[in-house]
């Protein structure tokens, strides 16, 4: 476990200390993990290099550690602290469950003590996060609590009428009721915040950011736009208008191979939809002054929204397959409109589309408190002509690589030397070409330090 936690960096669920004499920083880190999404802290390894320094009495040093949470940590959580000897060091290694908070430090209260992982850092709360962890804490959800302050008339029935006949269906109060677009405050029926967000006629009053803000720059960077639209209509109609913005603003080339021709979109039309149905869905739209943006560039294309994962849930789960929706009014509603076939498979489908049509593979990512889905274009792919042919060199360079994917699915790991010998080449050459499997992702490497002799090669996957 130790050898493939080593290879990671810190992040949301990691953190390397190399003694105990932060220990009120790692008290905070503990909180903050039990509240985002659980983690590991490992002490004795310098965070910077990984060095492994070891603790010189670990036993006392546990018990300082067990006491310290103990004392400082409110409510009280046990997290599961072991010692661990690697390479003749011992370490102390925190495995933080998440679990149902908000945990706080207690010195601070619970307003000002409420810490939670963004990235690689601990954060305090902000009001808006801290009343979400409450929530989350009585499986409340944003989108289902009441607009107090809104009445059934507020919502636009015209449209919802309209939209739900593409399916067949009619909206009654009832129906209204139990997909939460309206809602039971005391004696009243109101609309929920869900059932504004995405049908009140004066909804950007209370929710400005109910918009889709897209644009188009020059280049690869934001230096320079080309075009952009705030398109801030109702979100189930944006959809569609972020999509024809999109079209304007991406190539389609054309392929013939018989007499039909084919045109192919810079960016499969299956994944866009997918990530912007996504964003819609997964949005926090209690977080002020972020938007759903969509940012055109001319080797990718960038579908953001405010909110990242939601509490428990790490990047690895997502990309596995688990779901948490976050906003369960929109989600039932774009279920009824057949927007979305299952929960929980819009990551899978985008990976499988950009797979399909032969691009780079789609890049998944929390930028602190926003998701972030990145599609690469279709102009990145290598223009092959007829004549072109594979060069002898090329074609050693890929029976290198399969000799050694070969022999790591056998032997499951090789060093450095072993590689060279299997190779046949010097020891400088074979380091060489593994750091060139490493960037491409295909291998990744153990170890504390680009030189640490103990170091060896496994499959990434």
């Amino acid at each position: 476990m130790l050898d493939h936690i080593l290879t990671e960096h810190e992040g949301k669920t990691l953190e390397f200390k190399a003694n105990l004499q932060a220990l009120p920083n790692i008290i905070k880190t503990i909180i903050a993990f039990a509240n985002t999404a659980g983690g590991t802290i490992i002490i004795g390894i310098e965070d910077k290099t990984k060095r492994i320094i070891g603790i010189k009495d670990p036993l006392a040093e546990e018990e300082r550690l067990a006491s310290a949470i103990c004392d400082n940590i409110e409510p009280q959580i046990r997290p599961d602290i072991e010692i661990k000897t690697y390479r003749d060091k011992e370490l102390i290694v925190i495995n933080v469950p998440h679990v149902t908070g908000p945990m706080y430090l207690k010195s601070l209260g619970l307003e000002k003590g409420t810490y939670v992982r963004l990235g690689s850092t601990n954060r305090v709360a902000d009001s808006e996060t801290l009343q979400a962890l409450k929530n989350f804490a009585l499986n409340i959800v944003f989108d289902e609590l009441p607009s107090i302050h809104s009445k059934e008339s507020d919502l636009d029935w015209q449209v919802i009428a309209q939209l739900f006949t593409t399916v067949n269906k009619q909206v009654s109060s009832n129906h209204a009721n139990s997909l939460g677009i309206l809602t039971n405050h005391g004696t009243k029926v109101v609309p929920s915040y869900g059932g504004m967000i995405l049908f009140g006629k004066d909804r950007l009053k209370f929710f400005p950011e109910a918009k889709i803000r897209c644009v188009r720059f020059l280049g690869a960077d934001r230096t320079e736009i080309l075009d952009q639209l705030d398109i801030d209509i109702y979100l189930p109609l944006a959809l569609e208008e972020a999509i024809k913005f999109i079209r304007r603003n991406t190539t389609m080339r054309a392929e013939i191979k018989t007499l039909v021709r084919k045109d192919i979109p810079e960016y499969p039309h299956i994944a866009i939809r997918e990530a912007l149905t996504n964003a819609v869905l997964h949005a926090d739209y209690a977080v002020r002054g972020v938007y759903i943006s969509v940012a055109i560039f001319d080797d990718r294309l960038e579908i953001t929204n405010p909110g990242g994962l939601p509490f428990g849930f790490t990047m690895s789960k997502a990309l596995a397959g688990a779901s948490k929706i976050r906003n369960r009014v929109i989600a039932r509603v774009f279920y009824q409109l057949k927007w979305i076939e299952q929960w929980g498979t819009g990551i899978q489908r985008i990976v499988k589309e950009c797979k399909k049509a032969g691009l780079a593979a789609p890049v998944f990512e929390e930028l602190n408190n926003q998701f972030r889905v990145t599609l690469y274009s279709i102009k990145l792919l290598p223009k092959l002509s007829s004549k072109s042919k594979k060069t002898t060199k090329q074609l050693d360079v890929e029976n290198w690589q399969k000799k050694l994917l070969s022999y790591l699915k056998q032997k499951e790991q090789i060093s450095t030397s072993e590689a060279a010998m299997l190779w046949q080449i010097t020891s400088r050459a074979a380091r060489l070409r593994l750091i060139k499997l490493i960037n491409t992702g295909l291998i990744r490497k153990t170890g504390t330090s680009l030189r640490d002799p103990f170091s060896y090669y496994v499959l990434k996957n």
